[in-house]
């Protein structure tokens, strides 16, 4: 006679508290569902708790005509939608198709909770409330917020705290674009003898460029050709581009590089003085002017102040776009003189402006847009997040080509770090791409004072 073992209910109950252990509660935040709006879906196999004060910031905020606005009105809508999509009630929890359960907390307490130190006079000290009850009632709660203050005050309560991690690249593991590799002098003289080099046994990313040095002091400047699987010389420059040269390898491999019509995506990081936009528009004003390769440059910029902000502007909106595109004004009159000896560069600076081929746009008007055969600058673009990098980069249509410049250290975006800006974050996203470039510009050209300010302070 067999016998069946069942298991018994002291081990069924062991299991079920443990798989009640390893679920988690993740209360959100308003910053991370504006900053990803799908932010929701992220949390496989867990439980996420939006609480009725996020509700309402959305609410408050959907009405904004900028991003955040955008991504509070799509943040809204699927959760409305999942009313219809999904069986069950929003108050005791939505199992959505991705795997977590979405639930939302409407319940109401008083101003004053045992234990609870912290005064309800905003809302993140009421979305903390939500979680402490939570974690009160035997839940394994954990505070998602982007901001650092939150998720301190969440931390001295007891309470375990992340920000959010989807949409990051690591800035200091950042795909660097420039490799020096010391190799025989026989190699280097091959190079220059064939004028390529096969490939060796470094592997390296589609465009990214070498330089090859010997013992002997021989050097070559290189690029990777993903198609032909070897080392190449960079394009020739014949001439000076509007009258600057590189004054640096940095600077010579991203000139390559934005005088190169398959790389169609390009990004510049470096700090102030590196020459990242100032070669940017040199190379524009060639692909337009010179080279009829382009029919317009586009240039536009985050609209963030720097320090305390002025406030409204009067004015046509060209008006009201010339003093944060003063930057760039500033880099076309030191082009149009550069090119045509100093003090003859207003006449040119004139016919560039009445040729209409040079438009300056805020990025907030790029969304909806469809922009062919044309050389796009975003300049500052570590003050954007992931969602309108895409939301520019998207745009691009047939013939266009994309520069981001900016330094993923200096954000003045309060809910951005150097990890989960656009502009790190495409870098990590794009570095395998044949049609995309990078340069790390660490040298800074502007002058001996700015080249010491960017190293000591």
């Amino acid at each position: 006679m067999s016998v069946v073992h069942k298991p018994s209910a002291r081990k069924v109950s062991t299991s079920s508290e443990e798989k009640k252990l390893a679920r988690k509660t993740f209360v959100i935040d308003t910053n991370v569902l504006v900053h990803d709006p799908l932010s929701i879906t992220k949390f496989k196999d867990n439980d996420i708790v939006i609480a009725l004060p996020v509700l309402e910031e959305l609410d408050s905020l959907k009405r904004h005509s900028d991003e955040i606005g955008k991504n509070a009105r799509e943040t809204i809508r699927y959760i409305d939608s999942l009313k219809s999509e999904v069986e069950g009630d929003l108050q005791s929890g939505l199992q959505i198709p991705e795997g977590p359960k979405v639930r939302i907390h409407l319940e109401t307490k008083p101003e004053k909770i045992q234990g609870f130190p912290l005064p309800q006079d905003r809302h993140s000290n009421k979305i903390l409330l939500v979680a402490y009850l939570l974690k009160q009632r035997g839940e394994s709660v954990v505070i998602v917020s982007k901001d650092f203050v939150t998720r301190v005050k969440a931390e001295a309560m007891g309470l375990e705290s992340e920000d959010y991690e989807n949409l990051k690249d690591s800035y200091e593991e950042l795909y660097r674009g420039l490799r020096k590799i010391e190799v025989p002098k026989r190699d280097i003289d091959l190079f220059y003898k064939d004028g390529f080099l096969p490939l060796m046994e470094e592997a390296f990313r589609p465009n990214e460029y070498v330089v090859l040095t010997s013992v002997e002091n021989s050097s070559a400047v290189c690029k990777y050709n993903h198609k032909t699987k070897r080392l190449e010389p960079l394009l020739p420059i014949n001439r000076d581009i509007w009258g600057i040269q590189p004054l640096n390898v940095e600077q010579r491999c991203a000139i390559d590089m934005l005088l190169r019509e398959d790389i169609q995506l390009i990004t510049l990081i470096g700090p102030a003085g590196t020459g990242k936009t100032l070669l940017a528009l040199a190379c524009a004003m060639r692909g337009v002017f010179d080279e009829r390769q382009y029919s317009k440059i586009l240039i536009s910029r985050p609209i963030v102040p720097l320090g305390k902000d002025i406030g409204y502007l009067p004015g046509t909106k060209e008006e009201k776009l010339y003093h944060w595109m003063q930057p760039i004004y500033d880099n076309l009159e030191f082009l149009c003189s550069t090119t045509n000896g100093e003090g003859n560069g207003a006449a040119t600076m004139e016919f560039i402006m009445e040729s209409k081929k040079i438009e300056m746009e805020a990025v907030t008007y790029i969304r909806g847009r469809s922009l062919p055969k044309m050389f796009i600058i975003i300049d500052e673009a570590q003050n954007l997040t992931p969602h309108e990098v895409k939301t520019i980069v998207s745009r691009a249509g047939k013939g266009t080509k994309v520069i981001l410049t900016g330094d993923s250290t200096q954000i003045d975006n309060p809910y951005l770090d150097k990890d989960s800006n656009g502009l790190t974050y495409i870098v990590g996203k794009f570095k395998n791409q044949p049609i995309y470039g990078h340069m790390f510009l660490e040298r800074t050209e502007r002058s001996e004072l700015a080249s010491i300010a960017a190293e000591l302070l």
